[in-house]
């Protein structure tokens, strides 16, 4: 929301009223960067130079703050600097800055702005004079209130009560609700960013991390917490590899390109996954020669690579590879040097992402199990302080690891609280369980807003009762909802986990930025061509209920 509102104004149109919805009192933080929902402890995995700048960068932002906010938001002010990893919640206060200054400076332009906190949209109807919004105050009746242009920006969807039943934890979010969690053998499905925000959430209620001046860490479990132990599930057992060095903005490619990809889709030919895992490979063969060599690239198809790429470190124990990678990481980040593969990866992926929608099902699963897994461990890289608390908890002998594989299952209906987890041959049970797998792509059935499913304005790529994977809603490029019933520019939906099967890596600020860009342009040129007076800007924060 933020980002888009940004990107229009940057457009200059003509004078218009906004409205913005947000369930909770303040608006512009955001769930991922809200106090109460995270944990100081818990570390944003984006550095500031990535961050979009808004009315000024984050960097310049921290820069300006008293010593006492600071404080408050646990950051040293000699730690300030591009490249810093800094709490959630300091990425709350920024975000939540920027919206107001840029509010301040739409209203001097002469935008009618209108914030109504602590109100709840509750539906949505779309129409051909305009859509109206069914609103929900924290007090008082119910009201609708039709404008002419809506935003969907919802966010990810996250029960507002994670423990739907004793012990068992469908997310890890809010982190006030895993302060209760007492010190009991505990298992956390996933092991990447969102396992490792559950895990330092336990750890800071049940002990404390300390730093030593030369940056070491390590953990104190506090007294009578002997039976506390966490155990991350993942299918291969591998924890997220720290944040490596890599020059922005990003070089360009050369054979792996956006106009290379597009003339693939042209020309409708249905191997077009491999025949961009080829352009894939061409790239990653020029970038680094040595690992091409090394892997015997020449040789690999998509599934191969994907099994050689994560071969070595399934072979090693997962905390002996992230001392060694973070180590690595550090060294590289000292002499500011880039592994060259690793920055081809990483640059190729919002390329590769645009075959997505092209794809039929049966091509989509390959990618979605062995391509897409590639360029989420590559970009999903976790700050080094994050490395450091995992390896400080497993030498303290509360953290570790296990790999799955594909045949588990985990029972959460037992008489027992938590779940168990059953192996076929082997059965343990946790008495706390915490589903940290991240956001899942999501369908039509999961919409928030039911009218809006009704009038068939929000459907699904395929239909709920057609066999294949959840590929999310029918939206264009410009993310309009492809609907014959409405105007096209009526409807945007930003709602990120309804996008994920058309966007797979589109969970970031990143993204945020870029796909803003494209709905402020929208916006602007909607604004400009039909004289708008209403256009309101529901503002997600807080699952499906939220604006």
């Amino acid at each position: 929301m933020i980002y888009t509102l940004h990107a229009l104004l940057k457009q200059k149109p003509p004078s218009f009223r906004l409205t913005i919805f947000e369930k909770q009192g303040i608006v512009g933080r955001g769930t991922p960067y809200r106090p109460g929902w995270n944990d100081p402890a818990m570390l944003s995995n984006i550095a500031s130079i990535e961050i979009p700048a808004l009315e000024e960068t984050l960097f310049d932002w921290l820069s300006r703050q008293p010593d006492e906010r600071l404080a408050n938001l646990q950051i040293a002010r000699g730690e300030i600097n591009e490249r810093s990893f800094y709490p959630r919640v300091a990425l709350g206060e920024y975000f939540c800055d920027q919206l107001e200054a840029m509010i301040a400076r739409a209203e001097r332009a002469g935008v009618d702005v209108a914030v109504r906190t602590h109100c709840a949209v509750i539906d949505a109807v779309g129409g051909s004079e305009g859509m109206t919004l069914i609103a929900q105050p924290r007090r008082g009746a119910a009201f609708e209130e039709q404008f002419d242009h809506v935003v969907l920006a919802t966010g990810h969807q996250w029960p507002e009560e994670p423990e739907v039943r004793p012990g068992y934890f469908l997310s890890p979010w809010p982190a006030t609700a895993l302060a209760q969690v007492p010190p009991c053998k505990i298992g956390i499905r996933g092991s990447s960013l969102s396992a490792i925000d559950a895990a330092v959430a336990l750890a800071v209620t049940h002990g404390a991390f300390v730093e030593d001046d030369a940056g070491d860490v390590a953990y104190c479990p506090s007294p009578g917490t002997d039976d506390f132990h966490m155990t991350m599930l993942s299918r291969k057992g591998l924890l997220p590899e720290a944040d490596f060095y890599f020059p922005i903005p990003y070089a360009p490619l050369s054979f792996c390109t956006a106009e290379a990809i597009e003339a693939l889709v042209a020309d409708q030919r249905p191997d077009l996954l491999d025949r961009a895992f080829g352009l894939f490979k061409r790239e990653l063969e020029v970038a680094d020669p040595g690992y091409a060599d090394k892997i015997e690239l020449h040789k690999l198809d998509m599934e191969a690579f994907c099994d050689s790429y994560f071969a070595d470190r399934i072979a090693t124990d997962p905390f002996m590879w992230a001392r060694a990678n973070l180590e690595q990481a550090q060294r590289d980040y000292a002499r500011r040097y880039t592994v060259p593969w690793r920055y081809a990866i990483l640059r190729m992926h919002e390329v590769i992402q645009e075959l997505v929608p092209h794809l039929n099902d049966e091509e989509f699963r390959r990618f979605s199990r062995h391509f897409k897994p590639i360029f989420v461990d590559d970009y999903a890289t976790v700050p080094h302080v994050s490395i450091k608390r995992m390896l400080a908890l497993h030498a303290a002998g509360k953290l570790s690891v296990m790999a799955v594989g594909e045949g588990y299952r985990i029972d959460s209906h037992r008489p027992e609280s938590g779940a168990v987890l059953d192996l076929g041959s082997e059965q343990t049970h946790f008495p706390v369980f915490i589903e940290a797998m991240g956001q899942r792509a999501l369908s039509t059935k999961d919409f928030p807003f039911a009218a809006l499913r009704d009038q068939g304005i929000i459907r699904d790529v395929a239909p709920d009762d057609a066999p294949g994977p959840t590929r999310g809603i029918v939206i264009d490029d410009q993310f309009h909802p492809v609907s014959p019933d409405i105007p096209a520019d009526q409807l945007f939906c930003l709602s990120l986990p309804f996008l994920m099967g058309r966007h797979p890596f589109i969970q970031g600020i990143t993204s945020a930025h870029e796909m803003g860009l494209v709905v402020g342009e929208e916006l602007a040129k909607a604004i400009r061509r039909n004289g708008v007076e209403f256009y309101a800007l529901p503002s997600a924060t807080e699952g499906r209920s939220a604006w």
